[in-house]
């Protein structure tokens, strides 16, 4: 990966992942896809590898982010879901052409169309958002409990009571405010 970008915040659900392309939102947001190639990047680790990225497509790309976001945080808190984010979400579900094929390993992997093109990978990060905010899949949806952060997340954990989007960087950070803040409270009631 290229120096002097981020890192990629990655997990294991694909469009709760693809909404941590930004993070920090509610303190000094960090953009993850800054540049089209930085896209090419993300769909890549994730198995979506595309041949270009226009900055038009980045843009699509950031609007998807945005839709899914916005919807996954209306459904963690029971709210209605956004109609103009649930028109982009199936807007870009409906225009890709990918396929879900079975390895032989019997895993699902997508084929993207013969172009490879970034409507298809867009495609595939809408349609697993469909699955996720539809309630399709086991786990539920919730916001991180950090608050600069609050991202959506899928929580798969057993007891469904995670609090932090990714515990290496929230979870350590929020614990760490913490820790510091009960060392300052014991040395001032030392004085």
């Amino acid at each position: 990966m290229p120096s002097g970008f981020p890192d990629f915040r990655l997990g294991s659900v694909l469009a709760t992942s693809f909404t941590g392309t930004l993070s920090e939102r509610h303190g000094t947001a960090v953009e993850r896809i800054p540049t089209p190639h930085r896209l090419v990047d993300w769909l890549t680790v994730y198995g979506l590898a595309v041949d270009s990225c226009t900055p038009a497509q980045l843009d699509r790309a950031r609007e998807l982010r945005e839709s899914i976001h916005a919807a996954a945080t209306a459904a963690a808190l029971q709210d209605a879901l956004p109609a103009s984010a649930v028109q982009v979400i199936n807007d870009r579900s409906t225009r890709g052409r990918a396929a879900a094929v079975l390895t032989p390993e019997g895993e699902r992997q997508w084929r993207l169309g013969p172009a490879s093109s970034v409507e298809d990978a867009l495609g595939v990060i809408a349609a697993d958002a469909i699955g996720i905010i539809a309630g399709e899949r086991d786990g539920k949806l919730a916001l991180c409990a950090s608050p600069t952060c609050l991202a959506a997340f899928f929580d798969t954990s057993r007891s469904r009571s995670r609090k932090w989007c990714d515990m290496n960087t929230c979870g350590n950070r929020q614990k760490k405010a913490r820790f510091n803040a009960g060392r300052r409270g014991q040395s001032g009631s030392a004085e």
